[in-house]
């Protein structure tokens, strides 16, 4: 029977649909901040995949769909090359995007992370659509570099003349705005995704569509729904109008029997570690498409080996595509020359395997750096008098974007890579004042990283998986201590938990107890005031005039000794965690931290070997 013979009801087709998310601009499989090949990441690998994905659904006469769910533009030192070689030729991003052929990319709040400018500047050389469906412009008769949604079609053998009509829509957090503060505010709106989901889907089966994508930046929350919660999963899967989802924003891998979700959903992981495959087999019925039935999964591009044969080292499934490799080689070798430029030395290895213990040289040299840089421009000002504070929170400490994600800068040269390697992130220096009944609150929210641990216990973790480490606020130049033995005072989303739960013990201030009225100068980044993390006692202090400064350009301003030695460096450590005998908690790190073991005391340290998952199990006794 030919196709033309088929009844309707015989018409039956398959799409793959093929999602990367999170990239945060790992084109190839290479680790600028060590400049070394890294096999746990890369897009060339992901490539790979692509290819043996799209060949498969080829030989099976199935369509096929390539999609990114945002994160992607920005975020390695690949996709911040100087602006004078974005005039002649398009960013590495771009092309890579093009070479794949990409279908459509959503957007996820770090793309926006440099401003509307640059992201415009690099979305019009992406040649599919780009699509953001709940960001609006305040101003009515500017533009935005994207759309609100798209519709593509794809035919099936015997039915040429009865496309599949695909919708796609795509939803960022609302929290993107305070995120982001510094380049949104005031410029655009951004609605809950949940509503906006629901809306765009109805308008697009409106305009013929037979099923409906969402490419959703967020990832597994509560499965109630609330207005503008950050992790929306649940809630819009349980809309009833999705064919298929593909999450993002909090690095896991979906799917996983521990987080079932009602719909097709896939989230591959973060930096180009997973493809994520969804194939959505469906038939005509009544003049359109159906699905009948879904499969999805993720295809990895390395696999860790045993720690019995490798130490839970990766090794690469897949080899990297060739043909990108060769179209990104000019790039890739201007971005080791950019990040090899010396601006300075350290006398000491900077690290964050230990952060968490309260062992941070990387974190203490921002800190300085921030206070260093800000000091002089309060020197003439009514805060001119106010003892100075510098709050800075790690940035690379492992968790779900895996155990190579720590800084580890040795000691001697400094080069351009570490100081990226220490900020990972482009914010901005900001001055705010505050008392100490605020501070207090804003060491509160920070302590909320920790499990509460029952004294005379052993064997629980330490951190709360389900918080960001880059939330974990550190405020130099005051001493105190963290009690996990009680319960967190606030939840992740700032809301307060319990008024008589305090953590925080012995608040010091040069020795002294701080009183509650007495007022401080605190030097911190532009995400923490903008909102990022829920820090709403920060976002309510007073904001001083600062000069507009990246907090990288400060470091590299302090390591070259272009800014003065902050008294800060003098100041004890800020803080450790309270002493319970007979206590001992478990963290995990990165295996890197082998070599800086004598950093720690042996005597309430103790080593338990490697993880499946690669990550070093400490256990640390209180």
């Amino acid at each position: 029977m030919t196709g033309s013979d088929q009844t309707e009801d015989e018409k039956v087709g398959s799409l793959r649909i093929l999602a990367t998310t999170d990239l945060h601009a790992n084109l190839l499989s290479h680790d600028y901040y060590s400049d070394r090949p890294d096999p746990s990441l890369g897009l060339s690998r992901v490539a790979t995949l692509i290819a043996e994905a799209r060949e498969e659904a080829a030989a099976k006469g199935a369509a096929t769909l390539l999609v990114d769910n945002g994160d992607s533009i920005f975020g390695t030192p690949i996709a911040e090359r100087p602006m004078q070689l974005s005039e002649t030729r398009p960013a590495p991003v771009a092309r890579a995007f093009d070479l794949l052929g990409y279908d459509a990319i959503g957007l996820g709040n770090h793309d926006f992370d440099f401003g509307l400018d640059q992201l415009r500047q690099a979305l019009l050389q992406i040649s599919c659509p780009v699509i953001c469906s709940n960001m609006q412009l305040v101003d009515p008769q500017a533009s935005l570099p994207f759309c609100q949604s798209a519709v593509l079609e794809r035919v099936f053998p015997g039915s040429e003349d009865l496309p599949l009509r695909i919708g796609v829509l795509s939803v960022l957090p609302m929290q993107t705005l305070k995120w982001a503060a510094h380049q949104l505010q005031g410029r655009v709106t951004i609605d809950d995704m949940v509503q906006c989901a629901a809306r765009q889907a109805d308008a697009l089966r409106a305009r013929g569509c037979d099923i409906v994508i969402a490419l959703a930046h967020t990832g597994i929350g509560e499965q109630t729904t609330g207005y503008g919660i950050e992790n929306a999963l649940h809630p819009l899967a349980d809309l009833g109008v999705l064919d298929a989802i593909i999450g993002g924003h909090t690095h896991l891998t979906l799917p996983d029997p521990r987080h079932p979700v009602s719909v097709p959903v896939v989230m591959p992981g973060a930096h180009g570690s997973h493809l994520g495959v969804i194939d959505l087999h469906v038939q005509l019925q009544s003049g359109r498409w159906t699905v009948t039935k879904t499969t999805c999964r993720l295809r990895p591009i390395a696999r860790r080996k045993t720690i019995a044969d490798a130490g839970g080292m990766l090794v690469p499934l897949v080899a990297e595509d060739p043909v990108m490799v060769d179209a990104l080689t000019e790039d890739h070798a201007e971005t080791r020359r950019r990040m090899a430029q010396p601006v300075g030395s350290t006398s000491r290895p900077l690290h964050s395997y230990f952060t968490f213990l309260g062992r941070d040289q990387a974190l203490a040299l921002v800190a300085w750096a921030q206070a260093a840089a800000v000091r002089p421009a309060l020197r003439d000002t009514v805060a001119g008098n106010l003892p100075l504070l510098s709050a800075t929170a790690p940035g690379k400490f492992g968790a779900r974007s895996g155990p190579s994600n720590y800084t580890d800068v040795p000691a001697g040269q400094m080069y351009m890579r570490h100081v990226v390697d220490i900020q990972p992130f482009p914010n901005e220096l900001r001055t705010v004042v505050l008392n100490g009944a605020q501070l207090r609150d804003w060491l509160e929210m920070s302590a909320g990283l920790f499990n509460q641990i029952a004294p005379g216990t052993s064997g629980d973790p330490l951190l709360d998986t389900d918080r960001a480490g880059h939330n974990f606020d550190v405020i130099f130049g005051l001493q105190y201590d963290i009690d996990v033995s009680v319960p967190a005072r606030f939840a992740s989303d700032g809301e307060l938990i319990d008024p008589s739960n305090h953590r925080i013990r012995n608040l010091r201030w040069k020795g002294a107890p701080i009183p509650e009225n007495q007022h401080f100068a605190v030097a911190v980044s532009s995400y923490r005031i903008g909102g990022g993390g829920n820090f709403t006692m920060a976002q309510a202090a007073t904001r001083l005039p600062t000069p507009p400064l990246r907090v990288r350009d400060v470091i590299c301003d302090y390591v070259a000794g272009r800014l003065m030695r902050d008294p800060l460096e003098q100041a004890p450590p800020p803080w450790r965690l309270s002493s319970h005998p007979s206590t001992e908690v478990e963290i995990f790190t990165g295996p890197g931290a082998r070599t800086y073991l004598t950093d720690l005391d042996p005597a309430r340290h103790n080593l338990y070997g490697t993880t499946a998952d690669g990550f070093l199990r400490i256990g640390v006794k209180l």
